[in-house]
Order: C-alpha cells, then sequence, then structure tokens
C-alpha cells in the first residue's frame, strides 16, 4: 500500500478536513477536547459557543466553580467527571503555568482528564506540532483499511507514526476523521462510492458482498 497516495486521494476527496471543534485559543480547544470524550463535535460546538461567551480562561472556569459547570455542560455526558477534570486542569494550569496551555504531550498528559488523543489534538491544531491524534474514527478507518493492523488507540498511534511521512501526521488524522464519519462508518460503512477502495483490506475481503 501506498500511504501516500492514499492520503493524496483522501484530500481530494476531503478538501476541507480541518478540526471540527470551535475555538479561538488553544485552552478553548483544550476545553472543547475533554468535552468532546464520548460525545459529538456538533454537540460540543453548541455548548460551548455559550460556555465561552463568558469563561473563557481558566481563572473564569475556577471562579465558575465545579457544579454550576456541571449544569452548563449536562448535554455532553458524563458531566461530572468533565467539570472535575476541567476545574481542577484550570487550577494547575493558573498554579504551575501562567495559565497558559503548556505545549508538550508530557505536560499536558499529566492534566486531569487529558489523555494522548487530547494532548495531540491541541499539541497539533493549537500549536502546529506534528502529531496523530487518535479517536474512535481514526482507529476503526485505520485499521478496518489495512494500513496497520492494532488492537488499542495508543498502540495505533505509533504504528501510523511509523507509515506516515511526520509531515502529514496532522492532515491525516483529520481526513480518517471525514472518511469515518461520512463514508467508512462503524455500521454499514458506504464501499460502493468509497475513493480508496482499491487500497482497503476490508473491501477486498467483503467484495463480494457489494456485487
Amino acid at each position: 500500500m501506498d500511504i501516500n497516495e492514499l492520503l493524496d486521494i483522501l484530500e481530494k476527496t476531503y478538501p476541507d478536513a480541518k478540526c471540527e471543534l470551535h475555538y479561538t485559543t488553544p485552552f478553548e480547544l483544550l476545553i472543547a477536547t475533554i468535552l468532546s470524550a464520548q460525545c459529538t463535535d456538533v454537540r460540543v460546538n453548541k455548548v460551548t459557543s455559550k460556555l465561552f461567551e463568558k469563561y473563557n480562561t481558566p481563572k473564569d472556569f475556577v471562579e465558575l466553580g465545579e457544579e454550576r459547570l456541571g449544569n452548563i455542560i449536562k448535554s455532553c455526558g458524563l458531566y461530572k467527571s468533565k467539570s472535575n477534570n476541567i476545574i481542577n486542569t484550570s487550577k494547575i494550569l493558573l498554579s504551575r503555568y501562567f495559565g497558559q496551555v503548556p505545549q508538550t504531550l508530557e505536560e499536558l498528559i499529566n492534566l486531569p482528564g487529558v489523555g494522548r488523543k487530547t494532548a495531540n489534538v491541541v499539541l497539533s491544531n493549537a500549536y502546529g506540532v506534528d502529531a496523530i491524534a487518535v479517536d474512535t474514527h481514526v482507529f476503526r478507518v485505520s485499521n478496518r483499511i489495512g494500513i496497520i493492523s492494532s488492537k488499542n488507540p495508543e498502540d495505533t498511534e505509533f504504528k501510523l507514526m511509523e507509515v506516515i511521512p511526520k509531515k502529514r501526521w496532522s492532515k491525516a488524522h483529520h481526513l480518517f476523521i471525514f472518511h469515518g464519519r461520512r463514508t467508512c462508518k462503524s455500521q454499514n460503512p458506504n464501499c460502493i462510492d468509497c475513493t480508496i477502495k482499491c487500497y482497503c483490506k476490508y473491501f477486498k475481503e467483503n467484495r463480494g458482498n457489494f456485487n
């Protein structure tokens, strides 16, 4: 499989592929990404469009408090743990980083509620760092196509970093997400109209079902 050819086709298929979370600062992106766990970007954007009008700094969130924040973000799901993590992360940003979001993976993953996926989203989109954030779409698409074979997101991240040129890591992340949401869906993937089916392991193994 020529990974560059595959990515070239996906770029032509999804020329508008980019982060679909709405934000204006690294901190807003950090909060939005924490909220996006097991929640759609559409829902998160609806919540943050109002939230960020009044609260958009670590100090704002600490003053807002866990209970009031929880009521605002309730529709995003897991609101109790998310509000707890966001408030504690905000406190750490104020006490250790002068209210700024750190720019290294090691520092980010030590913040409450921030795993490798969230850290890589922030690094890639807010700071322009080459990174691959593995969410459910990236995990599903890359394994289903056969780009790599992995049983967990972290291993998927490392294997994708090996086969994809570093300069294309960040863009590949967005392309896989767009492809997963629009074509290579979890249930009933639209293989017939898929622009990269000639590369796809899943399509080749199930070709007889599409005739």
